[in-house]
C-alpha cells in the first residue's frame, strides 16, 4: 500500500481522534508509564523506549506538559497499577491478518473483549506468531507536504543522513522508514529542524496487502477493527487490509 493511502488512514484517524483526545492522551499516558518503568527511568536520552512514545506523542499533539507530568509521574510511583503487555494474532474475513497490541491489568477481561470484537466480525484468533511473520516493524514517519516548506531532495537526504532506511514521496506526504533502532535519531534530527510529522511512531508495515470487495467481508472486518479501537486496554491495532 502506497505512503499516499497510509496518509488517508491517518488524516481519517487523527479526524476522529480529534474528537476523542481523551482516549488518545489515556493510552500514550499508559505507554509512557510502562517505558519509564521497563526501559530504564524517566531520561529519554536513555530510555530508548520512552524517547519512541514521546515521539508518537507528540505527533498526537500531546502538550508537552502533560508528557513531563506523566514521566515524573511514572517515575515516582509507588506500588501503582502495573500494565502487562500482551499481544493478540488473528484472522478477520477472507484471511485478514491482524495483530492487536493491549495493555492490561486484567487479562482476563482483555482476552474477552479482543475474542469477542474478532468473533462479532466473523474472524478468528489465532496462536502467537500466525500473522506476525507477516508484517515487519519499522519506525514510520508520515510528513503532510502541504505542512513541510522543505524540498523533497533536501528532506531526503536529512533523514537518510540520520539513518533513515528509506524516503518516498507520494502524491500528498512524504513517508520515511527505519529500522526501529534509528527510529529515534531520525525523529530528532527532523523535530531539530521544525518538521512537522503528521505520524511518527515504531510501528508493524504489512508485507503485502489483501483487497475486499465483498461488501458484507468489509462490514465485517470494520465491525471487528472498530471493536478493537474503542477498547480502552488495546494500544494498537495492525492489519494487511488494503483499504
Amino acid at each position: 500500500m502506497s505512503g499516499h493511502s497510509k496518509f488517508a488512514n491517518i488524516k481519517h484517524k487523527k479526524e476522529k481522534n480529534d474528537a476523542a483526545k481523551g482516549k488518545i492522551f489515556t493510552i500514550i499516558g499508559r505507554e509512557i508509564a510502562v517505558a519509564v518503568k521497563e526501559g530504564g527511568g524517566p531520561d529519554p536520552a536513555n530510555n530508548f523506549k520512552l524517547a519512541a512514545v514521546i515521539a508518537k506523542a507528540k505527533a498526537n499533539n500531546m502538550p508537552n506538559d502533560t508528557i513531563e507530568r506523566g514521566i515524573k509521574k511514572a517515575a515516582g510511583e509507588n506500588g501503582s497499577v502495573n500494565y502487562e503487555h500482551i499481544t493478540y494474532e488473528g484472522y478477520g474475513p477472507n484471511g485478514i491478518a491482524i495483530i492487536v497490541e493491549t495493555l492490561t491489568d486484567n487479562k482476563n477481561r482483555t482476552a474477552g473483549n479482543v475474542r469477542s470484537a474478532f468473533t462479532k466480525g466473523n474472524g478468528s484468533i489465532g496462536t502467537p506468531g500466525c500473522v506476525s511473520f507477516m508484517f515487519d516493524k519499522k519506525g514510520q514517519i508520515i510528513i503532510d507536504k502541504e505542512e513541510c516548506s522543505m524540498e523533497a531532495d533536501d528532506l531526503m537526504m536529512l533523514a537518510l543522513d540520520a539513518g533513515a532506511e528509506d524516503f518516498s514521496e507520494e502524491e500528498d506526504s512524504f513517508e520515511i522508514t527505519t529500522d526501529p533502532d534509528a527510529f529515534t535519531g531520525v525523529y530528532n534530527a527532523l523535530e531539530k529542524e521544525n518538521i512537522p510529522m503528521m505520524s511518527a511512531e515504531v510501528t508493524m508495515i504489512p508485507q503485502t496487502y489483501v483487497e475486499l470487495t465483498d461488501e458484507a467481508a468489509i462490514k465485517s472486518l470494520q465491525k471487528t477493527l472498530d471493536l478493537l479501537e474503542d477498547d480502552d486496554d488495546v494500544q494498537s491495532v495492525y492489519h494487511n487490509w488494503d483499504e
